[in-house]
């Protein structure tokens, strides 16, 4: 949920998430020492400390793990849902899903990710699969 202004990291992990982003591709780290995925994009593993991170295609699919609306104004655009989903590698994303009502989500839901875009900024969403 990027706001206007937002800055990203110029170089590392998080510009190449970024960059694939921009090429289409939703990608994760994956710990090449304990297996383990990692997300949100990080220099080290976060269960085994180990820094043999590689890049991975996620499956783009994953289960509404926590759900909330924002609420919004008619005229900024209506409610928004704002969702954890746990990724099929195991992962939690903060995230949105679209093409619903937000009060519809709910918990338990499968989804599949899509790269949907947000004041110029690509992100990743997810539709009710």
């Amino acid at each position: 949920m990027a706001e206007t202004g937002t800055t990203f990291a110029a170089d590392g992990a998080e510009k190449q998430f970024r960059d694939g982003l921009n090429r289409g591709e939703f990608n994760i780290q994956q710990c090449a020492s304990c297996k383990k995925h990692v997300f949100y994009p990080r220099t080290l593993c976060t269960n085994c400390g180990s820094p043999k991170l590689v890049w991975k295609r996620a499956a783009g699919t994953g289960t509404v793990y926590s759900t909330s609306t924002e609420r919004y104004k008619p005229e900024a655009g209506g409610d928004k849902n704002i969702a954890v989903v746990q990724l099929d590698e195991g992962p939690r994303m903060l995230t949105r899903i679209t093409d619903i009502a937000p009060a519809d989500v709910k918990i338990g839901m499968r989804v599949t990710a899509h790269i949907g875009e947000a004041d110029g900024i690509k992100l990743i969403y997810f539709r009710k699969a």
